[in-house]
């Protein structure tokens, strides 16, 4: 019960996160990302699971986290060089640290949300 109301909970966030990244200039990337949590959170619901899916899409999530992170103007240099600014004190993203950290912690809860289900599956 408690893990159909998470799924739940992660699908509507994750179809409103892929609402609101339809007008970005990379709207393809994320809307995609988003939507492929959304279903397998929706899947989730109904007790469908797919674990080598989940492990495919968060090994794509995770790398790609990883490239942020290290990237120029990413995570870490919004933690060492900028030394944390607030991520939403605005909405609009105008220094690149603040989208690419924002993109990071994003990629980091759909992995969370996955990798419930993966283990939910049985998987290990």
């Amino acid at each position: 019960m408690i893990l159909t109301i998470l799924n739940v909970i992660f699908l509507v966030a994750f179809l409103g996160f892929a609402y609101v990244n339809l007008n970005d200039i990379d709207a393809w990337l994320w809307v995609t990302i988003y939507m492929v949590a959304a279903v397998g959170c929706g899947l989730a619901i109904f007790k469908k699971y797919y674990p080598l899916g989940y492990l495919l899409a968060m090994a794509f999530y995770l790398v790609y986290a990883a490239i942020l992170f290290f990237s120029k103007d990413g995570v870490k240099d919004w933690i060492v060089k900028y030394n944390k600014p607030s991520l939403v004190e605005t909405m609009q993203a105008t220094k690149p640290y603040i989208e690419k950290t924002r993109e990071f912690f994003g990629l980091l809860i759909i992995t969370g949300a996955l990798a419930i289900n993966y283990f939910a599956a049985g998987g290990i």
